[in-house]
């Protein structure tokens, strides 16, 4: 009797999202524009590699303004920032790029009209993650941060009538609408945001993986343990039936015993990784006998952002 054949499941889409893309281009043009060294306020996207390559080509990270010298170039992160990190930078004379994805900007923009109506403001999302951080510094005085189900019971709000929900736009689609099941129960008169916070690309990431799951033994997913879709995308895998899933940014990170017994394996990556490192992955499976790799897409994406106005205007004022 024949062995089985082993085989890989590749998620599309998987990888960058406009977000991300539009981020790591802001780094690289700016450093073609001005010149290293440009500095960048906290990692630019959750990506060990991402990060390192554009160390390499002359940005250095920092945590804070105060590290970034006076009237030098600083850009912060995709995962955006609250309004007193916009006047720190202008106290220091920085010329300051807003890399800020988009999606998240709405929901900052969506803090700030409700908290401007009066409405309390329940934010899902995990504590410390920078764009929840960010989101909450618009309106300090009226968002609550809600990490799961099991915070719900600790809301408070002035009026049961005027609370709306916004999310981390990171979280697994599920466990967010749990929670939001959960405060509806406390809350019945609770408001939802205009449209969906949680990105499309974290969407349908998430929704690939629950496709394919089923049919994996175990699901490798390409990502850094401080990028939060990634994560997701281990938890959401395992949820949907895989037998185990596991997190690496790199291809020499998976452990053998991780296949023993496994035909079928799920690949898939978070939305901040270049498809370089899972191409390294395909290698690595290939060599150990997984060659039959069978393409699994379950949307297809066109979105783009263009580059940050700022930095556009000085590209066009260089004549680039």
């Amino acid at each position: 009797m024949s062995d089985p054949v082993k085989r890989v499941l590749l998620a599309k889409p998987r990888g960058y999202c406009a977000g991300v893309d539009r981020a790591v281009e802001t780094v690289k043009e700016a450093l073609a524009l001005y010149g290293a060294p440009i500095y960048v306020r906290k990692e630019i996207v959750h990506n060990r590699h991402v990060v390192q390559t554009l160390q390499d080509q002359g940005a250095i990270f920092v945590e804070e303004n105060d590290e970034v010298p006076e009237g030098a170039t600083v850009i912060f992160s995709a995962h955006g920032v609250a309004p007193v990190v916009y006047e720190e930078a202008r106290q220091r004379n920085l010329r300051a790029i807003d890399a800020t994805c988009p999606l998240v900007t709405k929901v900052h923009n969506e803090a700030k009209r409700f908290a401007s109506e009066g409405y309390d403001i329940v934010l899902i999302g995990h504590e410390g993650h920078e764009e929840v951080i960010g989101t909450m510094g618009e309106a300090p005085a009226s968002i609550q941060l809600v990490d799961g189900p099991a915070g719900v019971d600790a809301v408070e709000v002035r009026d049961p009538a005027r609370v709306v929900w916004l999310s981390q736009t990171t979280l697994s689609v599920d466990e967010t609408m749990a929670t939001v099941a959960k405060l509806r129960t406390k809350l019945p008169l609770l408001v939802s945001p205009p449209s969906d916070d949680i990105c499309y690309a974290t969407q349908n990431r998430q929704l690939a993986v629950k496709e394919l799951a089923p049919e994996c033994d175990v699901v490798l997913v390409v990502g850094s343990t401080n990028s939060s879709n990634s994560v997701r995308l281990v938890e959401v895998a395992v949820d949907a039936g895989a037998r185990a899933g596991y997190l690496v940014d790199y291809a020499h990170e998976i452990r053998e015993e991780w296949l023993e017994g496994a035909t079928t394996v799920g690949l898939t990556s978070g939305a901040s990784v270049p498809d370089e490192l899972v191409m390294d992955v395909l290698a690595f499976l290939a060599e150990r006998g997984y060659a039959d790799v069978t393409e699994f897409e379950t949307a297809e994406e066109h979105l783009t952002f263009s580059l940050p106005q700022e930095l556009k205007r000085d590209m066009r004022a260089a004549g680039r």
